[in-house]
């Protein structure tokens, strides 16, 4: 049984997890000495929490670097299993410790872009994407890029491990391995890898890699929007690729016309001036019939289709459009924004691309042709994915069908109104 006085006890006081003071350690003092107002205060700040943490100068404990990046917890975390092992006296081999530290930064990078890329998929997930949001865009994916290349550099540091100092640990490690990252997975699914270009590995879904609960979490992701299915979206609500006074897609049909038939005249021309031979002459002569199919898969919605049946194409038709719009238009005041948008797009698409193919060949220089830890084909794999893996190719795809400046049709003044800043959004 209690006595009367531990009945009667109070509770402790809630402590700060930021300072761990309490609320009169912080210099707030308690409801007597505060006087007789503090219940008026407390109802005039019912929404403030007793845990809020008190800015240093105004009563509160100063932060200490140590303890506000919990650096015992950080640096507590390379726990070498060869040293569990009992290898170097329980030390673990040398290497292992700077294996572990780069996989740790590597998850603590993967971590910073989905915070950013959650902001940009939040903001796209809007049924209208304001011209000041864009900005915001623009800077979330470019930090994305700007630490794909710190991840691509990384590697530089992991290569100074050699194959034989990798071995003195690497048997410890079965099956973990990188492929079971779901901070990654999760990234591909975000971004929007496509399901049906995901290889598979060792003949298995992805996700039966994954511990059940991660597995789960990625599996509830593959059901939501991707990124590329929100900029697929809002592509298809640009207004400037149809309008009552100008259509963009007729006048640019017209203008590949114009070229071609500009690049058959040029051809006719030198066979003239220049004796070309018959087969000489046909042989370029195809090259501009086969210019034109490319340039037909496009305009023709039907023939577009049956490309996006295929899978040789993945992103709508109306989609294409505007994208091919704004990289032609580029230069115009309202649409340079959104230009930056696809360009950021495909940067991330080529940066992953280039970090795959940089771990292909760190593998292959650190185990050959062996089995990886987690029971794929190791290097085959690897550099397969960076061929496959790739999610904004569409957007590559529009260099096939710019035209030079000279060639494209000139916009309507009211146009070029509506495309200066004072006119109105791209996507609304």
């Amino acid at each position: 049984m209690q006595s009367n006085a531990e009945e009667n006890k109070e509770p402790a006081p809630p402590r700060c997890p930021m300072t761990g003071m309490t609320r009169s350690e912080a210099g707030g003092g308690s409801d007597e000495t505060r006087g007789s107002d503090s219940t008026e205060e407390r109802k005039g700040a019912s929404t403030a929490s007793a845990e809020t943490p008190v800015l240093p100068g105004r009563g509160g404990k100063p932060v200490y670097y140590h303890s506000y990046l919990q650096l015992d917890k950080v640096l507590d975390a390379q726990q070498t299993m060869s040293g569990l092992a009992g290898v170097g006296d329980g030390k673990g081999a040398h290497d292992e410790h700077l294996f572990i530290v780069i996989h740790q930064v590597y998850e603590l990078w993967f971590k910073q872009i989905l915070h950013e890329l959650n902001d940009v998929v939040k903001i796209f997930s809007q049924p209208e994407v304001r011209d000041r949001q864009m900005g915001t865009v623009i800077h979330r994916l470019r930090r994305c890029t700007e630490i794909q290349r710190v991840l691509v550099d990384q590697l530089t540091v992991l290569e100074t491990m050699t194959p034989l100092d990798f071995l003195d640990f690497r048997d410890y490690l079965f099956p973990a391995s990188g492929f079971q990252s779901m901070q990654f997975r999760k990234i591909e699914n975000i971004l929007g890898l496509d399901p049906k270009s995901r290889m598979r590995y060792s003949g298995k879904h992805y996700c039966a890699y994954l511990k059940e609960d991660h597995a789960d979490t990625i599996k509830e992701l593959e059901k939501q929007s991707s990124l590329f299915d929100l900029v697929e979206k809002w592509l298809e609500r640009t207004p400037f690729v149809a309008m009552d006074e100008y259509n963009f897609w007729e006048n640019y049909s017209e203008a590949i016309k114009v070229m071609l038939r500009r690049d058959r005249e040029v051809i006719e021309k030198q066979a003239e001036d220049h004796g070309l031979s018959e087969e000489e002459k046909a042989a370029q002569l195809a090259s501009v019939d086969v210019t034109a199919k490319h340039y037909d898969s496009l305009l023709n919605e039907e023939e577009y289709e049956k490309l996006r049946k295929r899978g040789d194409r993945r992103i709508s038709f109306g989609a294409m459009k505007a994208a091919l719009l704004i990289t032609l238009y580029q230069d115009e005041p309202m649409l340079h924004l959104p230009f930056q948008v696809l360009q950021l797009l495909m940067d991330i698409d080529e940066y992953f691309t280039t970090w795959r193919y940089r771990h292909a060949l760190m593998v292959h220089r650190m185990i050959g042709i062996k089995l990886g830890t987690g029971g794929s084909s190791g290097y085959a794999y690897l550099r397969a994915t960076a061929q496959r893996h790739k999610i904004f190719g569409d957007f590559f795809n529009l260099s096939t069908f710019i035209i030079p400046r000279s060639f494209l049709p000139p916009l309507p003044k009211n146009m070029k109104r509506r495309l200066s800043f004072a006119g109105g959004n791209v996507g609304q």
